[in-house]
């Protein structure tokens, strides 16, 4: 029997950094910006820093960051899902969720993934090209944007402070 593709991200469940089931609809009203990382990409010092800047400016007033480890581009992510959670909470100190290890692209894609690339997103199709995508979605869990690997974190302050209605 095939399962209906969901609505929205509100709609999935994924697991967290521990294993656990985690239903995304704990996020309703939030403006999520959703990043695949890596521990060992040369993204990861930049990206990280600014995640954290964004998400300690505006998590009072409705963002949340939920970052999903994966290891499909130049084997960036090798680590357990703990040793993963250590590296990001120690040395930089993050405060957002960090989930467990996942696909972005392919057969085994994230089911949340799948959802978040429905649309006409990017040059090169639907696939994620590399760590460090990024998808900004609103609090009806709609992706309403995607941006490159090499956008920094930072300048979607304004497309954040939009969804989130500050000036």
């Amino acid at each position: 029997m095939a399962t209906k593709d969901p609505d929205s991200v509100y709609e999935i469940s994924i697991e967290d950094a521990k294993g656990d089931i985690l239903e995304l609809s704990q996020y309703k009203e939030k403006v999520l910006l959703i990043v695949n990382v890596a521990s060992k990409c040369g993204m990861t010092n930049s990206n990280y820093t600014e995640l954290n800047e964004l998400y300690s400016k505006y998590k009072d007033k409705g963002l949340e960051i939920l970052a999903f480890p994966c290891n499909q581009f130049g084997d960036e992510e090798p680590g357990t899902s703990d040793q993963i959670t250590d590296f990001v909470c120690t040395r930089f100190k993050s405060e957002f969720a960090i989930f467990n290890k996942i696909e972005v692209n392919g057969e085994n894609a994230s089911p949340l993934y799948k959802f978040l690339k429905k649309g006409k997103w990017g040059i090169f199709g639907d696939d994620i090209q590399w760590n460090f995508a990024k998808f900004l979605v609103d609090k009806n869990g709609q992706a309403v944007e995607r941006y490159y690997p090499t956008t920094s974190p930072l300048t979607l302050e304004h497309d954040i402070k939009k969804l989130l209605n500050i000036s």
